[in-house]
């Protein structure tokens, strides 16, 4: 029988625990998985310690890759042994389970199971944040904090693919040299300068059009000092707490800004811009424009470590949890 991670109640990485779980055939629109690698991402923390309130119990994680078990009769666009990969479906930490198809994309070769288990949810949020929630253009100067990060590093990428001067907000030297590595003209150690000065040097005193904050509580309202007058605060996470009530006044104040809380479940519900989104993504990927790099692995049942080096700030890119 296959063995999934499973939340029974809310609280720290040692609330995972590893159990037997029975996995049935697809039911109509569904397809059965056998799951080689699953995504590890800030969200499942989030989930775990019940900041986002889930039923309880249930079963870890949102994004995975796999191949194809069994379909349902009226699925045809999927077929046994086919490799697919998913995010935002919930009940990811697990060997093997039923899936709705339309969650699921076909990954192209050259994309290995591994590496879209590690793309699939940072390189959509990516692909939105990059190319609708503010399209970068060519000789735009961007912000993103956690630039080592997953879903940082894939924004440097992108972004400077895409023709833009990159300023990245980080916690060490040894962040700084990867996030540069990735296409950040200007890393900041967070922890020995202040980066609202420092973007202020960098833009000559302009600002930023737009920045992107998976930061939340230690820098929402720097982050909105940082932006030019009719710039975007794209706030995509809150991976220091949640900041609270905003008077949203404070826009008016610092320059007509705009302000969003994007999600992918949003960006991604229909099935046409799931597929655009997650193509876009195979797209850069595949010409090289973006790496995707694993940089730690751990096993599945040892999920616990995976969640204290994450909340720990001991990881850098992505990080795969292997069934």
């Amino acid at each position: 029988m296959p063995h999934a991670i499973r939340i029974k109640e809310y609280g720290g990485p040692e609330v995972l625990s590893w159990d037997e779980v029975e996995v049935g055939q697809p039911g109509p629109g569904q397809v059965k998985l056998r799951q080689t690698a699953v995504g590890l991402n800030y969200v499942d923390t989030y989930q775990r310690s019940g900041l986002y309130k889930m039923p309880l119990p249930f079963i870890a994680g949102s994004e995975a890759a796999g191949v194809v078990d069994a379909v349902a009769p009226d699925v045809k666009e999927f077929k046994v042994g086919d490799h697919v990969a998913y995010a935002g479906a919930l009940g990811a930490y697990t060997e093997a389970r039923v899936v709705a198809a339309d969650k699921l994309v076909k990954l192209p070769d050259g994309v290995s199971d591994k590496q879209a288990a590690a793309m699939m949810l940072q390189g959509m949020t990516a692909q939105y944040l990059v190319r609708t929630t503010y399209p970068i253009k060519k000789g735009d100067t961007i912000l993103i904090h956690a630039a080592a990060g997953g879903v940082g590093l894939i924004v440097c990428q992108w972004a400077k693919y895409l023709g833009a001067t990159v300023i990245g907000t980080v916690s060490t030297e040894a962040k700084a040299a990867l996030a540069k590595q990735h296409g950040c003209d200007y890393p900041i150690l967070y922890t020995k300068e202040d980066f609202v000065a420092r973007v202020k040097e960098i833009t000559g005193g302009a600002g930023v059009p737009v920045v992107y904050d998976s930061v939340g509580k230690d820098t929402f309202y720097k982050s909105l000092d940082c932006l030019a007058p009719l710039g975007l605060m794209a706030s995509f996470g809150q991976s220091s707490g949640p900041y609270g009530p905003v008077d949203i006044g404070i826009l008016a104040q610092k320059g007509s800004l705009f302000l969003t809380r994007p999600t992918l479940g949003t960006y991604t519900a229909k099935r046409a811009d799931l597929i655009k989104v997650a193509n876009e993504l195979f797209d850069v990927v595949s010409k090289g424009a973006v790496k995707i790099e694993v940089s730690q692995t751990f096993p599945l049942k040892n999920a616990a470590d995976a969640h204290r080096a994450l909340e720990g700030r001991k990881t850098t890119g992505s990080v795969v949890l292997l069934p």
